[in-house]
């Protein structure tokens, strides 16, 4: 028989690759006390969800997710420019799109 793949493990873990030490440890802290994390994306949208499964690549399967971003209003032709106000929108987790 062959050694078990990454995508064959429950949780995407091999057994030999635990991640107890590390940055990626504290998604298998997350994913063992079933805890909200708070993900930064490159387009400046954060994502708070579960997290219930990663591999080595930070590929995630996550649950109840909202994903929150920060506009800034425009400004008019001729007007002065708008005072930059952040407002934080978020999705509602059936429409939330992953996008990284």
């Amino acid at each position: 028989m062959s050694a078990a793949k990454p995508e064959d493990v429950p949780g995407g873990v091999e057994k030999d690759d635990t991640f107890t030490t590390g940055p990626l440890s504290l998604l298998t802290q997350s994913v063992k006390s079933n805890t909200q994390v708070l993900i930064n994306c490159r387009n400046n949208r954060k994502l708070l969800g579960r997290v219930k499964a990663f591999d080595r690549h930070c590929n995630m399967v996550l649950e109840n997710v909202k994903e929150m971003w920060t506009e800034i209003p425009k400004t008019g032709k001729g007007q002065k420019k708008a005072k930059p106000e952040p407002e934080i929108k978020s999705t509602p987790p059936s429409v939330a799109e992953l996008k990284l």
